[in-house]
């Protein structure tokens, strides 16, 4: 028994590993196995966070693995990771430890297939179509010819040599404002927005130019920032798109109010030639005299139709019957006046005579002959509803008298009421002890109940 003891003893003690120890350890030996490694597979459960940092998973037909894609590193990417995309991506190894799970820390990625920049120019066109930025109906007219425009484009190009030189040409007196910026690099996409909101601050043109010469679709990239795009669009002056070769096309052609295919194109659009513009207005002319001699034929049509009524073929007589006719009304006004005139002196005569026989003492008289008449007979009923109001005043009172309980006071009865003043007719009314008022024909005496006898 103490020889096993002894051999248990001797057997060495295994460590025991905590989990933070343990996920420290994995982690040291990923990050120095796996520090730079490129892996492809589809992008899937895509999402950014509030940080802007973008998490999403890669997988294949049988696995997958998490991937972390800094804010910092996304510098220099110009599209956005989407699900289903397929990437190659580079980065290195590395554990969460709060979750115990291994994850890769993006550096690069490139899509599989589509060009980085083509899918970036693809995932930017759709997202601004349905904002409504290339919606037609949003598109505004270009002048028809405009007497100053503005330029945005590179002062060292061939561009702005061409379209100044077709500009010029076409109207010597068109007044040109050149804007320098640069069309490519870094920090070229700020400069042309900044030469959009300088023309929409002063309002110094009537249509915008932006212009470029050809060049791959990384040269042209500055054409294709959403800054610009939108810029573009917020523009309240119309701008015309000459970028690239005719087969180039940016996100500035789609958004612009008309796109030309070279900068000469779009320099032949903004003005029409002399010859043009001589035969627009000769055909206006010839459309204005056209319109003159219509309403001319119109009216000499009408001046016949109007010489031809009766009305124009013996103006004199009608002239002459219009003044018999008025030399007519003219005395049957007069007569109509004269009798109404007559009609009012004889009411006014037979009214005279009426006042003058009228005798006011004659009147007055029977007026107070009538009032005295009246006077006596209302004496006479006043006199006679008195007497019946009088008898029976009396009637009532030898009434009242008669029935009056000082009569019955008279033949030796009384009165007697409590305290409070009521009516004692029961002996239960009062107790002993109590004040009881008597009140006799003449006078009234206050007594105390000594004694009751209840019937």
């Amino acid at each position: 028994m103490s020889q096993l003891t002894l051999n248990l003893n001797l057997q060495p003690t295994r460590k025991a590993w905590t989990v933070s120890e343990l996920t420290a350890k994995i982690r040291d030996l990923l990050a120095k196995n796996f520090t730079d490694i490129t892996v492809q597979g589809e992008i899937s459960n895509c999402r950014e966070a509030q940080s802007g940092h973008i998490y999403f998973t890669l997988k294949d037909d049988r696995a997958q693995v998490r991937y972390v894609f800094f804010k910092q590193q996304q510098r220099g990417i110009k599209f956005r990771p989407e699900d289903g995309l397929q990437m190659t991506v580079r980065g290195s190894i590395s554990v969460y430890e709060s979750r115990g799970e291994y994850q890769i820390y993006v550096e690069n990625l490139e899509p599989i297939g589509l060009g980085a920049l083509q899918l970036a120019f693809e995932q930017l066109k759709k997202r601004l179509e349905a904002d409504g930025l290339f919606d037609p109906a949003s598109k505004k007219p270009l002048p028809l010819l405009p007497s100053r425009i503005g330029i945005i484009t590179s002062p060292r190009g061939a561009a702005v040599r061409d379209v100044v030189r077709i500009l010029t040409r076409r109207f010597p007196n068109v007044h040109l404002t050149v804007y320098p910026v640069r069309v490519q690099g870094e920090g070229s996409a700020e400069e042309i927005v900044k030469a959009l909101k300088f023309f929409n601050s002063r309002k110094i043109v009537d249509v915008l130019i932006l212009a470029r010469g050809g060049g791959s679709m990384e040269d042209l990239w500055a054409f294709n920032e959403e800054i610009v795009a939108r810029a573009i669009f917020a523009s309240e002056i119309p701008v015309i798109s000459g970028v690239g070769h005719e087969t180039d096309f940016t996100i500035a052609d789609f958004v612009a109010d008309v796109r030309a295919s070279t900068p000469s194109a779009a320099a032949e659009l903004v003005v029409q030639t002399r010859a043009q513009f001589d035969k627009h207005i000769a055909d206006l002319r010839e459309t204005l005299a056209g319109v003159f001699r219509y309403r001319l034929l119109e009216w000499s049509r009408r001046v016949h139709e109007l010489s031809a009524r009766r009305g124009f073929r013996r103006p004199l007589d009608l002239l002459r019957q219009q003044r018999q006719r008025a030399d007519e009304m003219t005395s049957r006004l007069a007569l109509g006046l004269r009798a109404r005139l007559e009609q009012s002196r004889k009411r006014f005569t037979a009214a005279h005579l009426r006042i003058a026989t009228f005798d006011f003492r004659v009147k007055i008289a029977a007026f107070r002959l009538r009032l005295e008449k009246r006077i006596a007979e209302l004496g006479v009923r006043i006199e006679r509803l008195l007497r019946a109001k009088r008898d029976r005043l009396e009637k009532l009172t030898l009434q009242l008298q008669e029935r009056s309980p000082l009569r019955v006071l008279e033949r030796g009865y009384a009165i007697a009421t409590d305290a409070a003043g009521n009516l004692l007719r029961d002996a239960a009314q009062v107790a002993l002890g109590d004040t009881v008022a008597i009140q006799l024909h003449r006078g009234r005496l206050t007594t105390e109940v000594r004694k009751k006898e209840e019937r």
